[in-house]
Protein backbone atom coordinates (compact mmCIF):
# COMPACT_ATOMS: atom_id res chain seq x y z
CA UNK A 1 0.00 0.00 0.00
CA UNK A 2 3.17 2.37 -0.14
CA UNK A 3 2.52 4.97 -2.44
CA UNK A 4 -0.75 6.48 -1.29
CA UNK A 5 -1.08 9.34 -0.25
CA UNK A 6 -2.86 9.13 2.87
CA UNK A 7 -2.74 12.47 4.42
CA UNK A 8 -4.35 14.17 1.10
CA UNK A 9 -6.97 11.34 1.34
CA UNK A 10 -7.83 12.11 5.13
CA UNK A 11 -8.12 15.57 4.25
CA UNK A 12 -10.14 14.76 1.70
CA UNK A 13 -12.45 12.26 3.95
CA UNK A 14 -13.20 15.52 6.10
CA UNK A 15 -14.05 17.46 2.74
CA UNK A 16 -16.55 15.06 1.56
CA UNK A 17 -18.22 14.58 4.85
CA UNK A 18 -18.35 18.15 4.42
CA UNK A 19 -20.42 18.11 1.09
CA UNK A 20 -22.43 14.81 2.04
CA UNK A 21 -23.71 17.23 5.20
CA UNK A 22 -24.47 20.16 3.30
CA UNK A 23 -26.72 18.46 0.21
CA UNK A 24 -28.39 16.76 3.55
CA UNK A 25 -29.09 20.51 5.12
CA UNK A 26 -30.03 22.26 1.92
CA UNK A 27 -32.17 19.19 1.35
CA UNK A 28 -33.86 19.59 4.91
CA UNK A 29 -34.32 22.85 4.65
CA UNK A 30 -36.67 22.55 1.57
CA UNK A 31 -38.42 19.52 2.81
CA UNK A 32 -39.56 21.80 5.98
CA UNK A 33 -40.22 24.23 3.72
CA UNK A 34 -42.60 22.29 1.80
CA UNK A 35 -43.58 20.14 4.71
CA UNK A 36 -42.59 17.18 2.27
CA UNK A 37 -39.89 14.77 3.72
CA UNK A 38 -39.48 12.70 0.36
CA UNK A 39 -37.41 14.99 -1.36
CA UNK A 40 -34.69 13.61 0.50
CA UNK A 41 -34.31 10.39 -2.21
CA UNK A 42 -33.55 13.19 -4.71
CA UNK A 43 -30.40 14.53 -2.48
CA UNK A 44 -29.11 11.15 -2.75
CA UNK A 45 -27.95 10.97 -5.88
CA UNK A 46 -26.80 14.67 -6.01
CA UNK A 47 -24.71 13.74 -2.64
CA UNK A 48 -22.29 11.70 -4.48
CA UNK A 49 -22.31 14.01 -7.23
CA UNK A 50 -21.18 16.94 -4.49
CA UNK A 51 -18.90 14.21 -3.33
CA UNK A 52 -17.52 13.47 -6.75
CA UNK A 53 -16.52 16.69 -7.78
CA UNK A 54 -15.23 17.96 -4.18
CA UNK A 55 -12.96 14.91 -4.17
CA UNK A 56 -11.82 15.87 -8.02
CA UNK A 57 -10.71 19.33 -6.98
CA UNK A 58 -9.26 18.45 -3.86
CA UNK A 59 -7.26 15.53 -5.54
CA UNK A 60 -5.57 18.11 -8.50
CA UNK A 61 -2.14 17.17 -8.31
CA UNK A 62 -2.20 13.64 -6.50
CA UNK A 63 -4.31 11.02 -8.93
CA UNK A 64 -3.84 10.05 -12.27
CA UNK A 65 -6.00 12.61 -14.20
CA UNK A 66 -8.07 10.05 -16.81
CA UNK A 67 -8.79 8.29 -13.40
CA UNK A 68 -9.89 11.81 -11.91
CA UNK A 69 -12.41 12.13 -15.01
CA UNK A 70 -13.47 8.96 -15.24
CA UNK A 71 -14.85 8.25 -11.84
CA UNK A 72 -16.23 12.04 -11.21
CA UNK A 73 -17.68 11.55 -14.68
CA UNK A 74 -19.03 8.10 -13.86
CA UNK A 75 -20.65 9.13 -10.60
CA UNK A 76 -22.34 12.53 -11.96
CA UNK A 77 -23.91 11.32 -14.45
CA UNK A 78 -25.19 8.06 -12.31
CA UNK A 79 -26.39 10.38 -9.58
CA UNK A 80 -27.88 13.35 -11.75
CA UNK A 81 -29.87 10.77 -13.67
CA UNK A 82 -31.29 9.04 -10.54
CA UNK A 83 -31.87 12.40 -8.87
CA UNK A 84 -34.13 13.37 -12.30
CA UNK A 85 -35.85 10.63 -12.20
CA UNK A 86 -36.97 10.41 -8.45
CA UNK A 87 -37.91 14.26 -9.12
CA UNK A 88 -40.31 13.48 -12.19
CA UNK A 89 -41.32 10.50 -10.70
CA UNK A 90 -42.63 12.06 -7.10
CA UNK A 91 -43.78 14.93 -8.90
CA UNK A 92 -47.40 16.42 -7.48
CA UNK A 93 -47.22 13.65 -4.73
CA UNK A 94 -47.91 14.34 -0.74
CA UNK A 95 -45.59 12.59 1.92
CA UNK A 96 -43.74 8.59 0.61
CA UNK A 97 -45.55 6.14 3.06
CA UNK A 98 -42.30 4.83 4.39
CA UNK A 99 -41.52 8.56 5.65
CA UNK A 100 -44.92 8.85 7.16
CA UNK A 101 -44.76 5.38 9.04
CA UNK A 102 -41.29 6.75 10.67
CA UNK A 103 -42.11 10.19 11.47
CA UNK A 104 -45.58 8.96 13.07
CA UNK A 105 -42.85 7.46 16.02
CA UNK A 106 -41.62 11.08 16.80
CA UNK A 107 -41.16 11.43 20.29
CA UNK A 108 -41.72 14.80 19.72
CA UNK A 109 -40.88 17.13 16.68
CA UNK A 110 -41.30 15.57 13.58
CA UNK A 111 -38.92 17.69 11.85
CA UNK A 112 -36.66 17.19 14.06
CA UNK A 113 -36.85 13.08 14.42
CA UNK A 114 -36.44 12.87 10.68
CA UNK A 115 -33.22 15.13 10.51
CA UNK A 116 -31.82 12.75 13.19
CA UNK A 117 -33.66 9.17 11.29
CA UNK A 118 -33.21 10.56 7.69
CA UNK A 119 -31.61 13.41 6.30
CA UNK A 120 -28.26 12.74 9.15
CA UNK A 121 -27.96 8.76 8.47
CA UNK A 122 -28.35 8.85 4.58
CA UNK A 123 -25.55 11.92 4.61
CA UNK A 124 -22.99 8.94 6.67
CA UNK A 125 -24.39 6.47 4.07
CA UNK A 126 -23.51 8.67 1.35
CA UNK A 127 -20.01 9.36 2.79
CA UNK A 128 -19.69 5.81 3.46
CA UNK A 129 -20.57 4.39 0.60
CA UNK A 130 -18.54 7.04 -1.86
CA UNK A 131 -15.27 5.86 -0.46
CA UNK A 132 -14.56 4.02 -3.48
CA UNK A 133 -15.07 7.43 -6.07
CA UNK A 134 -13.32 9.08 -3.28
CA UNK A 135 -10.46 6.57 -3.09
CA UNK A 136 -9.97 6.30 -7.11
CA UNK A 137 -8.57 9.66 -7.77
CA UNK A 138 -5.82 9.80 -5.43
CA UNK A 139 -4.25 6.92 -7.05
CA UNK A 140 -1.50 7.77 -9.29
CA UNK A 141 -1.60 4.65 -12.02
CA UNK A 142 -2.38 5.35 -14.94
CA UNK A 143 -5.98 3.30 -16.43
CA UNK A 144 -6.12 -0.52 -17.08
CA UNK A 145 -8.13 -3.11 -18.21
CA UNK A 146 -9.49 -3.13 -14.32
CA UNK A 147 -10.13 -0.01 -14.64
CA UNK A 148 -12.28 -0.49 -18.46
CA UNK A 149 -13.78 -3.26 -16.89
CA UNK A 150 -15.30 -1.16 -13.90
CA UNK A 151 -16.46 1.25 -16.63
CA UNK A 152 -18.34 -2.00 -18.79
CA UNK A 153 -19.97 -3.14 -15.27
CA UNK A 154 -21.00 0.26 -14.45
CA UNK A 155 -22.63 0.52 -18.21
CA UNK A 156 -23.99 -2.59 -17.62
CA UNK A 157 -26.10 -1.06 -14.29
CA UNK A 158 -26.94 2.44 -15.55
CA UNK A 159 -28.40 0.53 -18.58
CA UNK A 160 -30.52 -2.01 -16.33
CA UNK A 161 -31.86 1.38 -14.14
CA UNK A 162 -32.37 3.74 -16.77
CA UNK A 163 -34.49 1.04 -19.38
CA UNK A 164 -35.60 -0.62 -16.21
CA UNK A 165 -37.33 3.17 -14.58
CA UNK A 166 -38.65 4.42 -18.02
CA UNK A 167 -40.30 0.90 -18.75
CA UNK A 168 -42.28 1.12 -15.22
CA UNK A 169 -43.00 4.55 -15.84
CA UNK A 170 -44.61 3.66 -19.00
CA UNK A 171 -46.44 0.91 -17.87
CA UNK A 172 -48.07 3.18 -14.48
CA UNK A 173 -48.75 5.67 -16.96
CA UNK A 174 -51.12 3.86 -18.67
CA UNK A 175 -54.43 4.07 -16.75
CA UNK A 176 -55.41 0.42 -17.99
CA UNK A 177 -52.54 -1.19 -15.61
CA UNK A 178 -53.68 0.48 -12.08
CA UNK A 179 -53.19 -2.45 -10.14
CA UNK A 180 -51.47 -5.29 -12.18
CA UNK A 181 -48.19 -6.91 -12.25
CA UNK A 182 -46.52 -7.15 -15.63
CA UNK A 183 -43.81 -9.29 -16.65
CA UNK A 184 -42.73 -6.78 -20.37
CA UNK A 185 -39.16 -6.52 -21.17
CA UNK A 186 -36.18 -6.18 -18.49
CA UNK A 187 -39.12 -6.72 -15.49
CA UNK A 188 -39.63 -10.43 -16.85
CA UNK A 189 -35.82 -11.19 -16.37
CA UNK A 190 -35.53 -9.78 -12.62
CA UNK A 191 -38.31 -8.31 -10.35
CA UNK A 192 -35.81 -5.62 -9.42
CA UNK A 193 -33.53 -4.16 -12.57
CA UNK A 194 -33.26 -1.07 -10.84
CA UNK A 195 -31.81 -2.29 -7.76
CA UNK A 196 -29.41 -5.03 -9.73
CA UNK A 197 -28.50 -2.05 -11.73
CA UNK A 198 -27.20 -0.40 -8.45
CA UNK A 199 -25.20 -2.97 -7.28
CA UNK A 200 -23.45 -3.41 -10.92
CA UNK A 201 -22.82 0.59 -10.50
CA UNK A 202 -21.30 0.27 -7.65
CA UNK A 203 -19.01 -2.69 -8.10
CA UNK A 204 -18.55 -1.30 -11.23
CA UNK A 205 -16.89 1.80 -9.51
CA UNK A 206 -14.96 -0.39 -6.69
CA UNK A 207 -12.99 -2.32 -10.08
CA UNK A 208 -11.78 1.43 -10.90
CA UNK A 209 -10.73 2.00 -7.18
CA UNK A 210 -8.67 -1.40 -7.25
CA UNK A 211 -5.62 -0.06 -9.66
CA UNK A 212 -4.13 -0.12 -5.78
CA UNK A 213 -4.07 -1.85 -2.65
CA UNK A 214 -4.85 1.14 -0.61
CA UNK A 215 -7.24 1.96 -2.37
CA UNK A 216 -8.72 -1.12 -3.29
CA UNK A 217 -9.03 -2.01 0.61
CA UNK A 218 -10.72 1.22 1.27
CA UNK A 219 -13.47 0.89 -0.91
CA UNK A 220 -14.20 -2.41 -0.56
CA UNK A 221 -16.81 -1.51 2.43
CA UNK A 222 -19.04 0.51 -0.65
CA UNK A 223 -20.28 -2.19 -2.87
CA UNK A 224 -20.18 -4.77 0.20
CA UNK A 225 -22.63 -1.97 2.38
CA UNK A 226 -24.76 -1.06 -1.08
CA UNK A 227 -25.26 -5.15 -1.87
CA UNK A 228 -26.65 -6.28 1.37
CA UNK A 229 -29.21 -2.46 1.54
CA UNK A 230 -30.44 -3.46 -2.23
CA UNK A 231 -30.98 -7.68 -1.44
CA UNK A 232 -31.51 -7.68 2.41
CA UNK A 233 -32.02 -4.26 4.01
CA UNK A 234 -34.36 -1.36 2.75
CA UNK A 235 -34.38 -2.32 -0.85
CA UNK A 236 -35.81 -5.88 -2.32
CA UNK A 237 -37.22 -7.10 0.89
CA UNK A 238 -39.45 -3.90 2.09
CA UNK A 239 -40.91 -3.57 -1.37
CA UNK A 240 -41.94 -7.05 -1.65
CA UNK A 241 -43.50 -6.89 1.29
CA UNK A 242 -45.09 -3.83 0.81
CA UNK A 243 -46.26 -5.71 -2.87
CA UNK A 244 -46.80 -9.41 -1.56
CA UNK A 245 -50.78 -8.80 -1.00
CA UNK A 246 -50.97 -7.38 -4.34
CA UNK A 247 -52.93 -9.68 -7.23
CA UNK A 248 -50.74 -11.53 -9.41
CA UNK A 249 -47.81 -10.91 -7.51
CA UNK A 250 -47.03 -14.31 -5.92
CA UNK A 251 -47.38 -15.69 -9.23
CA UNK A 252 -45.32 -12.59 -10.56
CA UNK A 253 -42.37 -14.19 -8.02
CA UNK A 254 -42.97 -17.79 -8.88
CA UNK A 255 -41.32 -16.82 -12.23
CA UNK A 256 -38.85 -14.22 -12.06
CA UNK A 257 -35.54 -13.91 -10.45
CA UNK A 258 -35.77 -12.13 -7.38
CA UNK A 259 -32.54 -10.16 -8.73
CA UNK A 260 -29.87 -11.69 -10.88
CA UNK A 261 -31.30 -11.90 -14.53
CA UNK A 262 -32.25 -14.73 -15.38
CA UNK A 263 -34.81 -16.32 -18.13
CA UNK A 264 -38.22 -16.24 -16.73
CA UNK A 265 -39.72 -20.13 -15.71
CA UNK A 266 -41.95 -20.31 -18.28
CA UNK A 267 -46.31 -22.06 -17.38
CA UNK A 268 -46.22 -19.92 -14.09
CA UNK A 269 -48.78 -17.80 -14.75
CA UNK A 270 -49.22 -13.90 -16.39
CA UNK A 271 -47.81 -10.51 -16.54
CA UNK A 272 -45.35 -8.98 -14.55
CA UNK A 273 -43.56 -6.18 -12.30
CA UNK A 274 -44.88 -4.71 -9.23
CA UNK A 275 -46.42 -1.03 -9.42
CA UNK A 276 -43.79 1.30 -7.77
Amino acid sequence: MTGFPWGAFAQNLGLAAVAALAVMLLTFAVAVRKGVHRVVDVAWGIGFTAVALVTFAASAGEGDDGRRVLVTVLTSVWGLRLAAHIAWRGRGHGEDPRYEALLAKAPGSRDAYALRMVYLLQGGLVWLVSLPVQAAQYVAAPLSGLAWAGTALWAVGLFFEGVGDAQLARFKADPANRGRVMDRGLWSWTRHPNYFGDFCVWWGLFLIACESGASAAVGAVSPLVMSYLLVNGSGKPMLERHMSGRPGFAEYAARTSGFLPRPPRRGQGATGPPRR
